[in-house]
């Protein structure tokens, strides 16, 4: 308990404080059992109850940034697990600038969409359920960041997974969002069972899963075999929570969710837990050339998997899946550059979740406006009836396109920029990485203001008696207005502030400890010039086809690449035939050879038997001559057995 002891009589308040950062996870997952087992009770209440289990949390978190910021990096034991003579298994909460960073948007941006969602989710019957599947949320998601071992990481990864489940399939009587739950919960068992072979290769080789004791081990040159596989298998993990390239198909149908789940858990926290895992273990990944180079082959692969997917799209809230797996491709490449690009993929993670998140709620508030419609060709025009919605979705846009000066610019740029850089993977894969990501900006420019202007701009494309029931567009509520506005400010400023004055990276280093460097194949000035350039010629493109009033209602025609798009590049039907085929054949064969050999087993053995009782049946009279006659022979057979032994 000495770590806890530091924690307590440090003189600093907010060190005090910061030993009680367990209320953080506590509070927020004891408010969850509240609303679930008080019911329909807690109906009137009960929302505004987890608001402030939410600000809760982010106020402890406040003071755990003050005490950090002062005195370094604290330990919060928490309880001993499981102890024998050979291990013992204790939880604990550790506390750095990595973790806190996590923290600080969880808790922030989760509250703004817990406000928001108050208003959203006002004629909602289950309102109060939802409620408590988003605190539970929060504790699950502030488990996985701040603990102090991948054992007690596992938890909270398996929470987050828990909850993503429920809430994706909220409205489960329909069965296409049940459907979907279940296709995200399967694919995320596939990379839990990456982190799961990492926890026993961990124990295998440490005999340990804490930070302190399996990070060091692994650094070591002579483990790097070990370093190698088991960086790979963190990164299955990441692929499948972080919907990365192969295991990315599942993003898109989640936004069956309601839309503030779209934005808290599948846009600025859950889905980037698997960059989290990526720059915690990097230190030994980059150890490993095999397990490094394919982290960024994997984000980039995804950027442009997902941008592309993005173009086709016209179901708005399907658009901003296919862009947020796109983004964290970005942070996955960032976070596979080794030293260099740590820093700037936790950079772009924590902007990205600003901007993002105000994406998702602006596209609520649009449903919220449009009778829960989410086609885009059924929109346009509507900035002359919802005009802070109209102002605010075009901050995010702008944001997301990284048109200096807003916040996008500054935390996307330094990833493109790093991935030129010769030193990490030499000087080919330079050229392709960088390529790729500056086309990947170009193509984000160009789906994203097809997005904006189809929705905003053009003829009007909607009655007052359209498709799904009457539509009267007006601006929500500010419970709804107020949570984006604030979002807005750090959209435009935040990555301006942070990265001028160096903020952030002097943050970050203590935890981190990474290692900039200025080399590039390409200048970083011709660098920006031409990623800018690619941004406004895919504005200037969208904004030719879609900016107009000859936007069909309906999809039109298309060649095989936009078909393919539209179609999520056959991503389905390849894990169809690559995974679910082969794995249901099997099934199948091993059925058969149960039926027919393991079943003819013991068919054969029930034969046997049922003929040995019918013969043996015989013996079995019921006269007294008869048992007799067998007790006589039997004892003439022990006689002879016994003289012959003697002879």
């Amino acid at each position: 308990m000495d770590a806890m002891t530091d924690v307590v009589t440090n003189t600093n308040p907010a060190v005090g404080v910061s030993a009680l950062a367990w209320l953080m996870i506590a509070v927020p997952l004891m408010v969850s059992g509240i609303l679930l087992v008080a019911g329909r009770a807690s109906d009137r209440w009960g929302h505004w109850l987890a608001v402030a289990a939410s600000w809760f949390s982010f106020i402890i978190g406040v003071c755990c940034v003050a005490a950090v910021a002062g005195d370094g990096p604290l330990t919060v034991p928490l309880f001993d697990w499981a102890i024998t003579d050979q291990v013992k298994f204790s939880m604990g909460l550790h506390l750095d600038q990595l973790s806190l960073t996590f923290v600080m948007l969880v808790t922030f941006v989760g509250s703004l969409i817990h406000v928001y969602s108050v208003e959203y989710m006002a004629h909602d019957a289950d309102r109060r359920r939802f409620f408590a599947y988003l605190n539970m949320f929060i504790a699950a998601m502030l488990t996985l960041v701040l603990a102090d071992s991948y054992l007690l990481m596992f938890f909270g990864w398996e929470g987050v997974g828990l909850v993503s489940y429920l809430l994706i399939g909220f409205w489960n009587s329909k069965l296409e969002n049940a459907q979907a739950a279940k296709k995200a919960f399967l694919m995320n068992r596939v990379g839990d069972m990456g982190l799961l072979l990492a926890l026993a290769s961990m124990f295998t080789l440490v005999g340990s899963f804490k930070f302190s004791d399996v990070i060091p081990v692994l650094n070591d040159p002579k483990n790097t075999a070990w370093a190698t596989a088991i960086g790979l298998f963190l990164l299955l993990a990441a692929c499948g929570k972080s919907a990365q390239f192969p295991l990315q198909a599942w993003l898109g149908d989640a936004m069956a969710g309601p839309t503030p789940v779209s934005a808290l858990i599948h846009a600025a926290t859950m889905v980037t837990a698997g960059v989290y895992l990526m720059v915690r273990s990097g230190s030994f990944i980059a150890t490993s050339p095999t397990a490094q180079l394919t982290v960024a082959i994997v984000g980039a692969v995804t950027l442009l998997f997902g941008a592309i997917v993005g173009c086709a799209k016209d179901d708005m809230k399907k658009v901003l899946a296919a862009s947020t797996m796109s983004q964290i491709g970005y942070m996955m490449l960032g976070a596979g550059l080794g030293p260099i690009g740590w820093t700037l993929a936790i950079f772009h993670l924590l902007i990205h979740g600003f901007f993002k998140a105000q994406l998702f709620l602006g596209a609520g508030s649009v449903m919220h406006a449009m009778n829960d419609q989410v086609n885009i060709r059924r929109f346009g025009a509507l900035r002359t009836v919802m005009k802070v919605s109209w102002i605010t979705f075009g901050i995010a846009w702008l944001a997301i396109l990284g048109i200096p000066p807003f916040s996008g610019f500054f935390s996307k740029e330094p990833i493109i920029a790093a991935a030129f850089n010769p030193e990490t993977f030499g000087t080919t894969a330079a050229w392709v990485f960088g390529l790729i990501a500056m086309i990947g900006a170009g193509i984000t420019s160009f789906y994203m203001s097809r997005l904006f202007f189809m929705i905003f701009f053009g003829s009007r494309r909607w009655t007052t008696e359209d498709e799904g029931g009457a539509v009267h567009p007006h601006e929500p509520g500010w419970l709804m207005n107020g949570p984006i506005l604030v979002l807005s400010v750090f959209s435009i400023a935040l990555g301006g502030v942070l990265s001028l004055t160096n903020l952030f990276e002097d943050w970050l280093s203590p935890a981190l400890g990474s290692e900039p460097s200025e080399a590039s194949v390409l200048s970083h000035t011709a660098i920006t010039a031409i990623t800018l350039v690619l941004a406004l010629l895919g504005i200037a493109l969208a904004a030719k086809l879609y900016m107009n009033d000859r936007v069909p209602k309906t999809a039109p025609r298309a060649n095989a690449l936009v078909v393919a798009a539209r179609n999520d590049l056959y991503q389905d039907e390849v894990i169809e035939g690559a995974a679910v085929l082969p794995t249901m054949l099997a099934a199948k064969g091993v059925g058969m050879a149960d039926r027919g050999f393991i079943d003819g087993i013991v068919r054969g053995v029930a034969w046997l038997s049922m003929w040995l009782g019918r013969v043996l049946r015989y013996t079995e009279n019921g006269f007294i001559r008869t048992y007799g006659a067998y007790i006589g022979g039997g004892a003439l057979i022990a006689l002879i057995a016994v003289l012959a032994t003697r002879i």
